[in-house]
């Protein structure tokens, strides 16, 4: 990996663990609609593609079904009033964070997540004054893949992307990076399903673990 100023992360999967307060809403909604629960080795993969993705999977509809906006009104708030349950930095990010401050190495968050439940997240996870940003899905008018979430985030940190390395765990996200001319890593410790391919997604690098970013510090 050429020399580098600034890595950026996706947040849901490759920065913190969402998945177990995910699965816990999604489980909780369903209880609520007298579904059976399901085992949260199912919600994982999924939990990356959020309240569509999720509730495709726990009521096997998809955003233009008439029962669909009271489903994710609902599935929206049980997950706000729950969003830092369990959700934590995944295991070793917290020195790799660490690590990148002491080397005077800006590191921020791009994320689909909408700016409702990205914020209130990062700041119980004392991370809003350590983030040299957070973009949302709702930061820019587009969302990832496209790349204007991206250079976004070039202009709040004021790096230009070829100098910026960008870590994410979805198709998308590797599209993204690209699109906006960074560098790019699979993080492959993320919530990938059977279906994902990402030795496809022609990233620039590979991790099994959030400390394999170490090596390039």
């Amino acid at each position: 990996m050429k020399p580098f100023s600034a890595v950026l992360f996706d947040l849901d999967g490759t920065l913190v663990d969402t998945a177990p307060d995910l699965a816990f809403a999604l489980n909780s909604l369903m209880a609520e609609e007298g579904l059976e629960v399901l085992p949260y080795d199912t919600v994982r993969p999924v939990a990356s593609h959020g309240s569509a993705g999720l509730l495709g999977l726990g009521f096997g509809i998809s955003p233009d079904h008439e029962d669909y906006p009271s489903l994710q009104q609902r599935f929206l708030q049980l997950y706000q009033d729950n969003i830092a349950r369990e959700t934590t930095l995944f295991e070793g990010m917290e020195e790799v964070i660490t690590a990148l401050e002491n080397a005077n190495i800006t590191w921020g968050i791009v994320t689909n997540k909408p700016a409702f439940l990205t914020d209130p997240l990062v700041e119980k996870l004392n991370l809003t004054h350590r983030a040299g940003c957070v973009v949302s899905a709702d930061t820019t008018p587009f969302s990832k893949p496209h790349p204007a979430p991206m250079l976004h985030a070039c202009d709040v940190i004021k790096q230009i992307p070829e100098a910026c390395i960008y870590i994410g765990d979805a198709a998308r996200d590797i599209e993204a990076g690209k699109n906006a001319n960074m560098r790019t890593v699979a993080a492959l410790y993320g919530y990938l399903s059977d279906q994902d391919q990402p030795e496809n997604w022609q990233a620039d690098a590979s991790i099994e673990h959030p400390r394999d970013i170490l090596k390039w510090i």
